[in-house]
């Protein structure tokens, strides 16, 4: 009979955060280094200059859509209110009793339509987060596989994911807005063949180079980033219901079911679904198969 190699729920929660940790400082290392090459190919001051604009700018329009994340991601696929005492009973008590067994309060709770089997959860912190499911899940689901699902995106809830991504989402912002501002001053810095640009081409040419790798380098950055925590929730949905079977139920029908990509949904909020709702190369979402296989350790 063959070994399994058992995973402890609490083992893979502190592994991926320290990973998600680890990817985080080196987006902001990258930051430090464009910073530093491209002050060095430029007068300090003007980097300077950059750099204000560019904080100012990439924290307002984050600060914004995360305050207002729950709002948005509601809207953006024109989810229903669910109350106590409406038509999902068994889904209002599911998420009940996962938040008296957690210690989380209650988030709202809204549906969606769609006949794909998925789920999100959003808010700024568990006192603001709210919890959508399709109504797919709760048509093709059993009671054990809903409750993992809805166990899950607790998890992204207690673990302050909107937050955690929020702070990445500034760090990546800063950087592909300095390097466009960068490489566009490029075209108006001319020609001017004099010492001081002699001795700073060897800055100028690692600068240009920098600022078209590093956005692309950020961006996988964040999409390794995003899965670490779709592992952690994994885990965290083991924690607070005991049963992985129920969790990789619904991993499974989902794998299984014909997914077409649900053109009503914005790209934008993609990451924060259960299961990719798109098709396309570069998910914010590890394989199905890996987080199967990694529940069936646990």
């Amino acid at each position: 009979m063959e070994h399994i190699n058992r995973i402890d729920f609490r083992d893979q929660i502190a592994r991926n955060k320290r990973k998600s940790f680890f990817l985080i400082i080196s987006v902001f290392v990258i930051l430090i280094l464009l910073g530093y090459v491209i002050s060095y190919a430029f007068d300090p001051g003007y980097f300077f200059v950059i750099m204000i604009f560019s904080i100012i700018f990439s924290i307002s329009y984050i600060l914004i859509s995360y305050y207002n994340s729950d709002k948005i991601a509601i809207s953006s696929v024109g989810a229903r209110y669910v109350r106590r005492e409406g038509n999902y009973k068994q889904y209002y008590d599911l998420v009940e009793g996962l938040t008296l067994a957690s210690g989380l309060p209650m988030p709202k709770l809204y549906v969606m339509n769609s006949e794909q089997i998925n789920a999100f959860a959003s808010g700024r912190n568990p006192n603001k987060a709210v919890i959508c499911v399709t109504e797919g899940a709760l048509k093709k689901l059993d009671k054990k596989e809903l409750e993992g699902v809805l166990a899950h995106e607790l998890g992204h809830i207690g673990s302050y994911d909107i937050r955690y991504m929020t702070l990445v989402a500034v760090m990546v912002g800063m950087i592909s807005i300095i390097s466009e501002i960068f490489l566009r001053s490029l075209w108006f810095k001319g020609n001017d063949s004099n010492s001081k640009n002699n001795s700073n081409a060897i800055f100028m040419a690692i600068g240009v180079v920098l600022a078209i790798i590093a956005p692309i380098v950020v961006y996988f950055v964040q999409l390794a980033i995003s899965r670490k925590r779709e592992f952690s929730a994994d885990a965290t949905a083991v924690k607070f219901t005991r049963y992985p079977p129920g969790l990789i139920g619904a991993l499974k029908k989902i794998k299984n079911e014909n997914q077409k990509p649900e053109k009503k949904i914005n790209k934008a909020v993609a990451q924060l679904f259960f299961a990719n709702p798109f098709t396309e190369l570069g998910s914010t979402h590890p394989a199905i198969d890996k987080r199967i296989v990694t529940l069936e350790k646990m």
